[in-house]
């Protein structure tokens, strides 16, 4: 059984204490915002994609609870550099790390730390809201 200790591991703590990129873009070429209704959690994403579909600059604002927030912080700080479609690749693994608890890929780096996320299966739109907006923020 996964422990709450488990689900708070320093680096999500960290996260949440100081996250990275929570900010305004001054200039973003997509934006989305996500809301779960059910606590309340509220997010919304900011990109800069250049012309060959780079992330050039990416940042988030909102107001939620720790998993929100630092997974909010740590997809921005992940995604940066990356293009579109790696995104996308990152997203799908870690919906799927956090939807059925399975080994983290390799490229998901310090996301691994959600992994304990599926044992706690209220807590897993808490972790993809930011993700979901970014997706939804880039697809229009």
């Amino acid at each position: 059984m996964v422990s709450m200790a488990d689900l708070y591991q320093s680096v999500i703590v960290d996260h949440d204490h100081s996250p990275r990129n929570f900010r305004v873009l001054p200039a973003p070429s997509h934006r989305a915002e996500g809301r779960n209704p059910l606590c309340g959690d509220e997010v919304s994403v900011e990109l800069a994609v250049d012309a060959e579909q780079r992330i050039t600059d990416i940042a988030f604002q909102g107001s939620g609870c720790a998993v929100s927030r630092a997974s909010a912080s740590m997809m921005t700080t992940a995604l940066r550099g990356k293009t579109l479609a790696e995104a996308d690749v990152l997203f799908e693994q870690f919906h799927a790390m956090v939807m059925t608890g399975a080994e983290a890929a390799p490229e998901l780096g310090k996301l691994a730390a959600f992994r304990g996320i599926a044992g706690f299966p209220m807590r897993v739109k808490c972790a993809t809201l930011a993700w979901h907006a970014m997706r939804k923020a880039v697809n229009g």
